[in-house]
């Protein structure tokens, strides 16, 4: 019987090594670039690897949809208030950096996880060193070829919960692509590269540090696979590039790093003791992380005034008469949505006459001047929140020429109680726009909380925000009014009151079930219309 290794932890310049002899050396300080080193990785309460019964992914055969979502990262006065959780991840060229990073990915077993490389950052090259380069006379591994005031920026408007543009680098032509990679949306970003460590502003953006130590033969065979196999090098052009670049800013800018780091791997995506170690550690601080959102929006803003930014639609006879439909349970459900297709062209209308405009004149046909209006701003987009909100979409497409639409998915997590981010897809520059937020119901605002953080995450201005809603509750209209005072409030009808599974009453039932024909679960909530999807 072969006896298994003994692992143990060997405390090393501020880092723990885990390796199968126990062994660990110190490592020469690199006054350049870094600070002095500091343990950063603070005692915490060990706890064991989650394991779900289900995976959080979806897979078909042309897509992959997350069944699990990303749960609030902001508080109720609509701030951030968590911010994601950065693993910085370093080692030499070919260390196999990507695989342990995709082994925690694996191993975590929660979505909304980013792997942000380093390589996307190198800079744009001159005509000069694109000669260079194309004869692997250029250093590659040096710290002068990286953009790091752009990394520095990138991850940290990341880690803030924005949305942010990532460069896509060509190796074949050692040149940026046109196009740029949008992210968003991280609970956890894995950020990995041969110089992870290398800037004292990048350290400081880094909760956990992890240095992927490789034996150097082994990387020279993992690099020239990749090189001839995927960027198209011969392997005297490797080898060459390897003796006189690659290894000496190893030792020089790399190699010294590993005494930053908290947790030193070796052997890389093999080693599962140390990435067992990570998982618990990250699983950790996303638990101390968590919050709870909906039940202190139940909680707040009880018998105040309604916010001057409510724009309710005049209640005429017609508009009466259509809620006296859309609201009656015995309705079917043809004349349902007949009704409030009408309700709803009303209310796009009526949100419409909110935009901003300016005086324009023009010449009639008689060659006298009118002096009428246009809208005053770039351009208007409609964003969904599905499934329900989608059912306004033709709607605003009857009124607003060729306006462009976007799409969000929430759904509440039956087990929490807080509502989840699914799926969004947004048009480019959204930034730039005027945005009507389409929801058809709003109970305790919690959705609409969660989508419009999402478009000022996109860099929409909070004052072009137009929330629309068909109904809504007095607690949804105060919670999102005291969280976002800028964004506009559209609706036909405000009920008073929510009752303890925050349905609206009166109300008009599960819109999204009335309306599509769909079974409501026994669980379902006002602001979470997407059972069926």
């Amino acid at each position: 019987m072969s006896s298994l290794p003994v692992y143990s932890g060997a405390r090393i310049s501020g880092c723990w090594s885990l390796r199968s002899d126990g062994s660990g050396s110190s490592e020469e300080a690199l006054d350049r670039l870094l600070p002095p080193v500091t343990n950063t990785l603070s005692p915490r309460k060990r706890t064991t690897s989650q394991c779900k019964s289900e995976p959080p992914l979806l897979r078909t055969s042309k897509r992959t949809i997350y069944t699990a979502g990303r749960p609030p990262w902001y508080n109720e006065h609509g701030t951030q208030s968590k911010e994601a959780f950065v693993i910085g991840l370093c080692g030499g060229s070919a260390s196999g950096k990507t695989t342990v990073a995709r082994k925690i990915i694996e191993a975590l077993d929660v979505p909304w996880v980013v792997l942000l490389a380093v390589d996307s950052f190198y800079k744009v090259l001159t005509k000069e060193q694109q000669e260079l380069a194309a004869s692997n006379d250029y250093n590659f591994d040096h710290p002068d070829a990286f953009d790091f005031d752009l990394i520095v920026s990138t991850l940290r408007k990341l880690k803030q919960g924005k949305s942010v543009k990532i460069p896509v680098y060509d190796f074949t032509s050692h040149c940026r692509k046109k196009e740029w990679k949008t992210l968003y949306g991280a609970s956890v970003i894995i950020f990995e590269g041969i110089l992870a460590f290398a800037d004292k502003e990048l350290l400081k953006l880094l909760d956990m540090k992890i240095f992927v130590d490789t034996d150097s033969d082994i990387c020279l065979v993992r690099r020239l696979r990749r090189d001839i196999a995927e960027r198209g090098r011969d392997i005297e052009g490797v080898i060459k590039q390897y003796n006189k670049f690659v290894k000496p800013s190893f030792e020089q800018y790399i190699e010294p790093t590993m005494r930053l780091a908290d947790i030193v791997v070796p052997r890389g995506g093999g080693n599962m003791v140390a990435i067992d170690l990570i998982v618990q550690h990250v699983h950790s601080q996303l638990e101390e992380r968590e919050l709870s959102v909906r039940a202190t929006l139940a909680s707040a803003h009880q018998a105040q005034p309604l916010p001057e930014t409510l724009s309710v639609l005049k209640s005429t006879p017609q508009v009466q008469g259509l809620h006296t439909f859309i609201r009656n349970k015995d309705t079917s459900r043809d004349e349902f949505i007949f009704y409030s297709k009408r309700l709803m062209r009303l209310l796009i209308e009526h949100a419409l006459s909110l935009l901003p405009f300016r005086i324009c004149t023009v010449q009639t046909l008689q060659e006298e001047d009118y002096e009428g209006r246009r809208f005053d701003g770039k351009r208007i987009t409609g964003v969904s929140i599905l499934r329900a909100g989608e059912t306004m979409e033709p709607a605003l497409r009857a009124v607003c020429k060729d306006v462009r639409v976007g799409k969000i998915l929430i759904q509440t997590n039956h087990i929490t109680g807080e509502p989840e981010l699914h799926y969004l897809r947004l048009p480019k520059d959204i930034g730039e726009d005027h945005v009507i937020l389409m929801d058809c119901t709003v109970s305790t605002g919690a959705a609409a909380l969660m989508a419009i953080r999402v478009l000022l995450d996109h860099d929409v201005q909070e004052d072009k925000i137009f929330l629309v809603s068909l109904l809504m509750a007095e607690m949804g209209v105060h919670s999102v009014a005291y969280a976002f005072p800028q964004v506009k409030i559209i609706t036909t009808a405000v009920d008073k009151k929510v009752n303890d599974l925050f349905h609206i009453i009166p109300g008009i039932g599960n819109f999204g079930d009335r309306y599509f024909g769909t079974d409501a679960p026994a669980n379902w909530n006002e602001d979470d219309d997407c059972a069926a999807l």
